[in-house]
């Protein structure tokens, strides 16, 4: 039920059946409540806004109350809508009166979200294109893709509504070229191939995304493998789709081969141990993917001129493969 300051409330009733298909309240209430991630539903339990008026004994978001237990669920009216201008460095590969081509670096979240209200992409291009607001969705103006936080890469943000129009058809008829580099686990790799299926979000977690889910959609990867080595191999990705996690979950289900330090698709501890203490130090305590976007192609949706760019991976990326290529 939604109030008039935009807050909402959420009443369950706990059943029979909702006891033999959840261990834990969160992941039962991050299936009710599927615009919601575990981590926000936690931050709503700390702060009093998840409770029960007949709760036998006060509940837990790791254990599962009894049935019959009413849970009431309160969320607060959401954050204003308009991002602030920020003034955060940009890296700047091409930009015309349409639209502008950006770097993103590993660890940047592109649009302002829960948890994430500040230091976003969307928060430096609104510092850079003073006349951007207002250009597609509000919250997250000239956005037409993203990339995922700790993916690195290049991106295009659209300057005005027809572009950012023109370039969604674009995205939306896969009439754009998107090539990804990534090291990955794993030895005698594959040369090379097609990864498809459908990639929906994960019934238990909903933080992942997974090629087992019912409400997926269709996903096609085209992959290659640049060079192998003795733990990890170079892979270049060309995507055809633009799921969710797409190429993080395709290589991690239907390759059982995780990207090198993914968090949510990996095990970067056990990662760090497999490929020996020498390339364990070189990464430190990075905590993202290497995953890196390197090529965007696409018609200006506007001039009608082909359009090409490229960006080298970071530098710690780069570090990784020189000390495997010995160099």
């Amino acid at each position: 039920m939604s109030a008039s300051d935009g807050s909402e409330s959420f009443t369950f009733t706990i059943t029979e059946e909702d006891k033999a298909n959840f261990k834990r309240l969160d992941q039962f209430l991050s299936h009710k409540l599927v615009d919601q991630s575990r981590s926000y539903i936690k931050m709503l339990f700390e702060k009093g806004e998840i409770s029960s008026p007949n709760a036998a004994k006060k509940i837990e978001l790791k254990k599962f109350p009894d049935v019959g237990t009413e849970i009431i669920v309160n969320i607060p009216p959401p954050a204003p809508a308009d991002a602030i201008a920020e003034n955060i460095p940009l890296e700047i590969h091409y930009e015309d009166e349409d639209l502008i081509i950006v770097n993103k670096a590993a660890g940047m979240v592109v649009h302002p979200a829960p948890g994430n209200y500040t230091g976003t992409l969307v928060n430096a291009i609104l510092y850079h294109c003073k006349d951007i607001k207002g250009v597609g969705d509000q919250r997250r103006p000239g956005i037409v893709h993203r990339l995922d936080k700790g993916t690195s890469g290049i991106m295009v943000v659209a300057k005005n509504q027809k572009c950012h129009e023109g370039l969604v058809k674009l995205f939306s008829t896969h009439d754009i070229t998107r090539r990804y580099e990534c090291i990955a686990m794993g030895k005698s790799f594959p040369t090379g191939g097609k990864l498809e299926s459908n990639i929906g979000r994960h019934p238990q977690n909903r933080l992942k995304m997974s090629t087992e889910s019912k409400a997926g959609k269709h996903a096609l990867t085209h992959y290659r493998v640049l060079k192998q080595f003795d733990k990890v191999a170079h892979v270049e990705l060309k995507l055809e789709t633009g799921r969710t996690h797409q190429i993080r979950v395709h290589l991690s289900q239907l390759l059982h081969r995780p990207i090198l330090c993914d968090p949510l698709y990996g095990n970067p501890k056990e990662h760090l141990q497999r490929i020996g203490p020498e390339l364990s130090d070189i990464i430190g305590d990075y905590e993202h993917p290497f995953l890196h976007a390197k090529e965007l192609g696409f018609i200006h949706p506007i001039t009608k001129k082909e359009l090409h760019f490229t960006a080298p991976p970071p530098e710690l990326f780069q570090n990784v493969l020189n000390h495997l290529n010995g160099c």
